[in-house]
């Protein structure tokens, strides 16, 4: 196929989704909506940040002065543990369940200036460590379903502040998307007596043109189904279905992988690059898959379309009908592959 200058549609096995790719597109006139520049000034040091050593968080709880990831429990949680689990069902039309849950928030450094993008391997090592220790302490038996692991960063993505860190929620159901990848995992391996994601490096580690970076554990791919512009996937060469699996060497290789993709990111408009981070992994409940089946990653899912201001908005055909994309992933791919791996802002 001709997938570089046709419209066609992409599959997503993981998603048991199609995405439309009308690359030729990319050579209209209007190229979106222009934002004010992302471009500013960040301080190691801010006094009116909520995450920042020593300072005063929601309800006057004080940050203590810590010098490594700091977590402490969301001041705004999106679940509550003690709630009433009641549900509501009017002739199966109208369907509710009461949720509960655990939120917590880890702040990646003390430094507010500090991205992964400028953290180094070992410090990105840490919060990886951060990670599986909370993902440890969160699980209940017999009630916790997932544990979803996500950042957004910078103003475009929500963010409700500049200070590097991520959320990590516990909840007793497993969540819409990992539910369904849950689902087309498990139906690979049942027919193909192999792990989906296993084999999909292996296509890409052959055929190269998506990928952005490798080393001995682990790859970033621009995936061959890649809604977003700059949507990237990392994947462990390795087979490992949760975070406690994971070797120290692959953990490394993972926090290698973090901030090598995410100064990429950042050199591709000489400017800090907002997205959605989101940590993948075998869930609790909801279904008997085995470990075999289940592949961890982690998915970087960035708004932007062409360059740093402008942002890329949903149409109502992706609204109301498929996902579509005007480049292709190899020409992203391309642009990746094509960034530096030292950060722009540390360049003389």
């Amino acid at each position: 196929m001709n997938l570089a200058d046709f419209p066609h549609r992409r599959y997503n096995p993981l998603c048991g989704e199609w995405t439309l790719v009308s690359c030729h597109r990319t050579k209209r006139p209007w190229q979106g909506k222009p934002d004010t520049s992302p471009q500013q000034t960040v301080l190691p040091f801010d006094p009116k940040c909520a995450l920042c050593p020593g300072n005063l968080r929601a309800g006057n709880q004080k940050n203590p002065n810590y010098d490594s990831p700091f977590t402490f429990d969301n001041d705004f949680p999106m679940l509550l543990p003690d709630i009433p689990l009641e549900k509501m069902n009017e002739r199966d039309v109208l369907v509710a369940n009461g949720e509960q849950g655990l939120c917590r928030v880890i702040s990646y450094s003390p430094r507010h200036d500090l991205s992964l993008s400028l953290l180094t391997p070992q410090e990105i090592y840490t919060i990886i460590e951060a990670w599986e220790n909370e993902y440890k302490e969160m699980f209940i038996p017999g009630e916790t379903g997932y544990i979803s692991i996500f950042e957004n960063r910078g103003e475009l993505m929500g963010g409700t502040t500049l200070h590097p860190h991520c959320q990590i929620v516990s909840s007793a159901t497993v969540p819409t998307v990992p539910a369904i990848e849950t689902i087309n995992q498990e139906k690979y391996f049942s027919s193909h007596n192999a792990c989906l994601l296993c084999t999909y490096v292996e296509v890409e580690l052959k055929m190269k043109s998506r990928l952005i970076l490798e080393n001995d554990y682990c790859v970033a791919i621009v995936p061959f189904w890649a809604h977003w512009p700059y949507e990237t996937i990392i994947l462990p060469k390795k087979h490992y279905s949760d975070i406690i699996t994971m070797s120290r060497d692959a953990k490394f290789a993972m926090a290698d992988m973090l901030h090598r993709i995410t100064v990429k990111l950042d050199n591709l408009n000489f400017s800090s690059f907002p997205y959605a981070m989101a940590v993948h992994q075998k869930p609790f409940a909801g279904s008997k898959i085995s470990d075999a089946a289940w592949h961890f990653h982690i998915h970087f899912l960035p708004p932007l379309a062409r360059n740093a201001v402008r942002r890329r908005f949903m149409t109502a055909y992706e609204l109301a009908f498929m996902d579509k994309r005007d480049s292709t992933p190899e020409e992203t791919a391309r642009r990746l592959r094509a960034c530096s791996e030292r950060h722009y802002s540390l360049s003389v």
